[in-house]
Parts: structure tokens; C-alpha cells; sequence
């Protein structure tokens, strides 16, 4: 069994995207592998779950007011400040 990893961001957290966020197919209205966030936009968390079969925190991030993309903790960025 794999241990689960304890997240390293919070709930309303600001963060930025490390990479640009492609979709997975999770967003039917988009095609698959159109680009979702770019590389340095700026989210809030809004909500931390987990990856059951990985044991790997899982960040729901809001970027702009009709967007949540789920994201790992390598695709993402806290913002200082």
C-alpha cells in the first residue's frame, strides 16, 4: 500500500501554474489536449482532495470566475505575497 502523501497547499492558497495545463479530456466543451491555463496564470485553491489509487494530493484551482482545473502539486506554484 502506498503511504499518502500529506498536501503541501491549502484551501484559498494563491498559486500560478508551473506548466501549461492542457485538458485531459475532463472538459467535454473543450477538445482534448486544448490548452486550459497557460504558464504563470494566477488560480486560488478551492478545494484539496486526493488521488485515491496514488495517495497524491489533488488541488482544485479556480483560474478566472468559470474555470477549476485540477492540478497536481508539480503543475503548480504558491504566489508570495
Amino acid at each position: 500500500m502506498i503511504e499518502p502523501r500529506l498536501p503541501k497547499y491549502q484551501w484559498g492558497q494563491r498559486v500560478k501554474a508551473r506548466i501549461d495545463l492542457v485538458n485531459d479530456g475532463s472538459f467535454p466543451n473543450a477538445p482534448t489536449e486544448a490548452k486550459l491555463v497557460g504558464i504563470g496564470d494566477m488560480g486560488e485553491i478551492v478545494q484539496v482532495g486526493t488521488h485515491t489509487e496514488a495517495n497524491m494530493p489533488i488541488y482544485l484551482v479556480e483560474f478566472g470566475e468559470h474555470l477549476v482545473v485540477g492540478c497536481l502539486e508539480e503543475e503548480i506554484v504558491p504566489v508570495e505575497g
